[in-house]
């Protein structure tokens, strides 16, 4: 059945679901992956990451601070279609403004960020940026020594969720996002502040 006649049929129908038979219909970009603004120090094996996050680096643009920054290191392949990704992440966030996750981008007027912040503690944030940045932010107490970041597009729609285990998941976030564009996706981090950081990326799918 075609996937508008499955929709129409189902117009209840979990995105979760609908992203169980997306494989066979997502178009399949770039698979090798490339540096904008690459950090001095880090190493990649497999489906790991690690890396020196570079002070005075971050992503915004605008809102509340009248500024825009676009610096932080980020590890991207491109894309198209509709698509999921999975990630674990742990830091050794000690500043305020700490963080590490994933991005799906077009360009510096268009993207979205999400992972673990510092602020007063760890927090699961997510940034949506559409010429201007809008910040979310969901606070995690008990600072988690790895948390599991999930992002997934489909259609006009981004949808982000967290997980302690990678197996039960809770939704943040679903936002509008450009369809039918390519993207580059993959890991990102930032250190706006006056230190640097290390972070470790695991077991990155999509």
């Amino acid at each position: 059945m075609h996937l508008k006649s499955l929709l129409a049929a189902f117009p209840k129908l979990a995105l979760d679901a609908c992203l169980m038979i997306l494989p066979a219909l997502a178009q399949t970009g770039d698979s090798s992956m490339q540096w904008q603004n690459a950090p001095k120090s880090w190493k990649q094996s497999g489906t790991s990451l690690i890396e020196e996050v570079p002070a005075r680096t971050d992503y915004w643009r605008t809102t509340h601070y009248g500024f825009i920054r676009d610096s932080g290191p980020f590890r991207y392949e491109t894309r198209s279609g509709n698509f999921e990704a999975k990630i674990r992440i742990s830091g050794k966030y000690h500043e305020l403004y700490h963080q590490a996750g994933l991005m799906i981008r077009i360009d510096e007027k268009n993207w979205i960020k999400t992972g673990i912040e510092l602020v007063n503690g760890q927090n699961v944030s997510a940034v949506v940026t559409r010429d201007f940045s809008d910040w979310s932010v969901l606070p995690r107490n008990d600072n988690p020594s790895s948390i599991w970041m999930r992002l997934q597009r489909f259609n006009d729609t981004v949808q982000i969720s967290y997980s302690l285990d990678g197996n039960k998941w809770s939704m943040i976030r679903l936002a509008y996002f450009p369809t039918e564009v390519p993207v580059k996706f993959g890991m990102v981090t930032a250190a706006p502040g006056k230190q640097s950081f290390q972070v470790h990326f695991d077991d990155f799918s999509i």
